[in-house]
């Protein structure tokens, strides 16, 4: 019994080893039958994280990261600042309540294509938004491995503004140009027909004709002007110019029309010289058309003063030199001022034909104080006159730069 007992327990350890052997053995078929998950170091995770992160934070247009449910997972400051409500793990919902965004999300979700829509914001200002919606695969994200979308804004604010410029400019260029055209054609029908014989009426019409020509001319100088100016509005003026003998030159050059309309102008400039890196014919042109519009449309306060000083920039605390005109005229109504630079912008613009304006003058200042790396300031008050300030760059002597003639 005893040596049954014993053969009987030692076949009962040889099944028990067997068996143990036969599960390492299957064990070992099924890891290499099985493909091998390497789990990423811990740091090498972190590391790309942060690489993300900073690239993220460097696109200047604003993205955002939402998972399959809406709820914001990452966004960068761009977006932040865009939309101020959007926060992480909140639906996209709350700070975007735009239906066209949010369906376009559920869109790429259902079908995987990607996708383009609109967004338009009103508050503080109104921009425009191209949002391209798609869908972004994350294995080791939130979801488990499904798509998660990413919203691209691309800004078209600019684009669509400059558009409407280009387009209201079209419009206005070919106003002020019919207009002239439209008279002109009066009159020569005039003087073809009923005025044929009539020597006194075609003196008169052929007056006013040339006039009317004279008014075209001068559009079509400025709209060049105004090109020329645009294309090098990027290049910086590298010779020196003396400013006070600008200012002298242009307040000799309208004392006959000043006269002429019982207006006092004069000069107040302490110093000899304001030098400043310039071109002599577009500084001439600043200040010719800054004197012109003061004694045309301030001259009726009887006084133009054109004004030079040296002052110190406060936000670079570099030297500038002002140059000013003021007259004690009607003055400006405060609406009006923002838009004085515009093209083809009138106050009143009657008048302003009547003085053979051509609503570019102040449009012309602005781009060339710009390229001067300068600035307009437009100051004034109704029935308290008007104040015209272009702050320049003052010169400090340089050998690397050349005196203009």
């Amino acid at each position: 019994m005893i040596s049954v007992a014993g053969v009987r327990g030692d076949l009962d350890v040889l099944t028990i080893a067997a068996g143990a052997g036969a599960m390492i053995a299957g064990g070992l078929v099924g890891s290499l039958s099985r493909p091998r998950m390497v789990a990423l170091p811990e740091a090498t995770t972190r590391e790309r994280h942060s690489i993300a992160e900073a690239l993220l934070a460097n696109i200047p247009d604003p993205v955002i990261l939402v998972d399959r449910r809406s709820v914001v997972i990452e966004v960068n400051p761009a977006a932040r600042t865009l939309l101020p409500a959007l926060k992480l793990k909140h639906p996209l919902s709350f700070a975007l309540r735009t239906p066209d965004v949010l369906d376009g999300i559920e869109e790429v979700l259902r079908t995987g294509a990607a996708l383009k829509t609109l967004y338009t914001t009103r508050v503080p200002t109104e921009r425009a938004f191209e949002v391209q919606i798609g869908a972004l695969p994350m294995p080791d994200g939130p979801g488990g491995g499904q798509p998660n979308v990413v919203l691209f804004l691309r800004d078209l604010t600019a684009a669509r503004r400059l558009e409407a410029m280009r387009v209201d400019f079209v419009a206005n260029a070919s106003h002020e140009l019919r207009t002239p055209l439209a008279s002109l054609l009066g009159f020569i029908e005039t003087l073809q027909g009923p005025a044929r014989g009539d020597a006194p009426a075609r003196e008169k019409f052929l007056g006013i004709m040339k006039a009317q020509a004279q008014r075209m001319t001068r559009l079509i100088d400025d709209l060049l002007s105004l090109s020329r100016i645009e294309l090098r509005e990027h290049v910086p003026p590298t010779q020196i110019v003396d400013l006070g003998q600008i200012a002298r030159q242009m307040v000799d050059m309208q004392g006959p029309l000043a006269r002429e309309r019982g207006v006092n102008i004069t000069l107040d400039a302490p110093d000899a010289s304001y030098p400043v890196l310039g071109e002599r014919d577009e500084l001439v042109r600043v200040v010719e058309n800054l004197v012109e519009n003061a004694v045309k449309y301030g001259g009726s306060g009887g006084i133009v003063v054109v004004g030079l000083e040296r002052s110190i920039r406060s936000a670079s605390g570099k030297p500038q030199i002002a140059l000013s005109v003021r007259d004690e005229g009607p003055g400006i109504a405060p609406e009006h001022i923002p838009r004085l630079t515009e093209r083809f912008y009138r106050v009143d613009v009657a008048s302003s034909r009547q003085q053979g304006g051509t609503g570019l003058g102040l449009a012309i200042v602005k781009h060339i104080v710009n390229r001067h790396r300068g600035k307009l300031v437009i100051e004034s008050e109704p029935d308290r006159g008007t104040i015209v300030r272009a702050l320049l760059p003052e010169h400090r002597p340089n050998n690397d730069v050349a005196p203009s003639a």
